[in-house]
């Protein structure tokens, strides 16, 4: 019976406490060091794991507490982490922060997986007060490991020495204090950080993170925290059991995928591969059409907004998706793939631009308004799904036109409340602005 990984979870007070970028210089220290470190994301984040991918050399996943059974996480923890040395997983939002009563947060994952909790306290203009909010931290949930904090925008020495006496009567070790920084800061855009593939010098900036943290991290005590911390007993059984995966949405699945088309979870494209269908990609903005054999396109989320213009132009993509949907191909849209299957898209000046008019929506930047949120989804579409599934939906687009066309979901919040339907199916054409994670529990 296999063991439970062993590993870390990096964690944090709050969001923007720096645990993206702390993550990345991390996993870049340890590689160093000759480990191989397979990376994971807590929750439901395209951009996070790309940027995990250059700074530790090995393609990462994500892990939701929320849509995942405590089998399924524990299933694909094994998986990762037995392609390295050690699982090193990044936090969401603060450590108790998630849907439905702190279902989806760090804190649920790491009860999880047994792996203990590094905490990441953002310090500046703080000192013993970090110490107080660390202690509640722990004394909220005992159960909970947490083995070690890391203190983050330490502004001098004199800081740093203020903030280790303060933790002295805690039995929280300080595995490191690394000095603030404007230099080490990720660019970011609406939707959170600006996409890995948009970085020329990406792998240049990680090494300067790793380069700025690495007299200030004891990564000796770090690694001490994973193996001394991490659950050693076997994993419950039927751990071997079938992973809780979607079916692939054809045979053949051709996948856009390029700057426009990049929010795909790295965990559906694995478990349709290990279902045995053949997948493909194409560039829309390349003016690529699907391969000619596919029998399922599907086009995810990403940033058509930004590349209108491209997209308008890119006749042989366009002429090859309405073929495909008179040849009654099953087409699936998320989020930018659903906005673009629309009539059109109008920018955040104003200017309205043709999409494929397969769906009769036209969706818009000009006035926008956050749509944020886990969401539990039922169906009776022709997609090859359960007929409940659990998604998540972030978005600023507006609808502006809604034309008569079937809904495709019947959707709810993860606290159970009702809200409209999300979506539109017309014949082979199916779209909505829910990311698609994996069926929903009470399915499995």
């Amino acid at each position: 019976m296999p063991l439970l990984p062993t590993g870390l979870i990096l964690a944090a007070s709050s969001s923007n406490a720096g645990k993206t970028t702390l993550s990345l210089g991390l996993q870049r220290l340890l590689s160093r060091r000759g480990l191989h470190v397979t990376p994971a994301k807590c929750g439901p984040d395209y951009i996070d794991p790309a940027f995990h991918a250059v700074a530790s050399g090995q393609s990462s996943i994500n892990l939701d507490p929320w849509a995942m059974t405590r089998e399924d996480l524990q299933a694909r923890a094994l998986r990762q982490s037995s392609l390295g040395d050690l699982l090193f997983v990044e936090g969401v939002m603060g450590l108790f922060d998630g849907a439905a009563k702190g279902q989806g947060s760090t804190a649920a994952l790491a009860h999880a997986l047994g792996l203990p909790v590094i905490l990441v306290l953002d310090v500046k203009g703080q000192a013993q007060t970090a110490a107080a909010i660390a202690k509640g931290l722990c004394e909220f949930d005992p159960a909970l490991t947490i083995g070690g904090i890391l203190l983050n925008r330490v502004g001098s020495k004199a800081h740093e020495h203020l903030l280790r006496e303060a933790f002295e009567p805690l039995d929280l070790p300080i595995v490191g204090a690394v000095r603030g920084s404007d230099q080490l800061q990720l660019p970011s855009r609406h939707l959170g950080l600006v996409q890995a593939g948009e970085h020329d010098g990406l792998d240049e900036m990680i090494d300067r993170i790793a380069d700025h943290m690495s007299e200030d991290v004891d990564l000796d005590l770090i690694l001490e925290i994973a193996n001394k911390h991490t659950a050693k007993e076997p994993a419950p059984t039927g751990i071997a059991a079938p992973l809780q995966s979607l079916p692939p949405l054809g045979q053949h699945i051709a996948i856009a995928r390029d700057e426009a088309f990049s929010f795909i979870y790295p965990h559906l494209l694995q478990d349709w591969s290990n279902q045995g269908a053949d997948l493909s990609f194409f560039s829309p903005l390349a003016d690529e059409a699907p391969h000619q054999d596919a029998d399922a396109i599907y086009l995810p989320g990403g940033y058509p907004e930004l590349h209108l213009d491209r997209l308008a132009c890119a006749a042989t993509f366009r002429q090859a998706i309405r073929s495909a949907a008179e040849r009654n191909v099953l087409i699936f849209g998320e989020c930018g793939g659903y906005m673009t299957l629309g009539r059109s898209i109008i920018s955040a000046d104003g200017v309205e631009t043709p999409m494929l008019d397969l769906l009769p929506i036209t969706t818009s930047f000009a006035e926008t308004k956050l749509s944020l949120g886990y969401r539990q989804l039922s169906h009776q579409s022709a997609l090859p799904w359960a007929s409940q599934l659990a998604a998540h939906e972030f978005h600023y687009a507006t609808i502006t036109l809604m034309g008569e066309a079937d809904p495709l979901f019947e959707a709810r919040t993860a606290a159970d409340r009702a809200l409209a339907p999300m979506g539109q199916r017309v014949g082979s054409v199916h779209g909505s602005f829910a990311h698609i994670i994996a069926p929903l529990k009470n399915q499995v």
